[in-house]
Order: C-alpha cells, then sequence, then structure tokens
C-alpha cells in the first residue's frame, strides 16, 4: 500500500460518514418539507442525483482536473 491509500484509508470512515451524513440529512428535510413524501422513491432520487455528482467529478478526474489540485 502506497502512502496516498494508507493515507486515505485511515481516512475512510470519516469520508463514508460524510456520504452518509449527506444522504440522511436530505432525506429528513424532503420528510420536513413533504411529510407525505415515499421514503424509498426520495431515497433513490437522491442517490441518482449524488451517483450524478459522482461520476461528474469521476470524469474531471480522468481528464486530469484534479492533476494539480
Amino acid at each position: 500500500m502506497d502512502v496516498i491509500q494508507k493515507e486515505l484509508e485511515s481516512r475512510r470512515g470519516e469520508i463514508e460518514g460524510a456520504v452518509e451524513l449527506l444522504f440522511k440529512t436530505n432525506m429528513k428535510i424532503t420528510d420536513w418539507d413533504v411529510p407525505e413524501a415515499d421514503d424509498n422513491e426520495a431515497a433513490k432520487i437522491i442517490l441518482d442525483m449524488m451517483q450524478t455528482k459522482l461520476d461528474s467529478i469521476k470524469t474531471d478526474v480522468e481528464s486530469g482536473k484534479y492533476n494539480n489540485y
């Protein structure tokens, strides 16, 4: 394991926790704003939005946008 992998692995829980917090926060906001909302449908929409952004970031990484970040 190289130094970058080691560093990021040490923060894995923190990164995963932040992603989960983002998801759960948006679920709560949806419940507050739309009390009758179907939670399963809301979860799927939020996940789709998150995945779309992750895909966009991945494309940026592959095109070199973060090479000198």
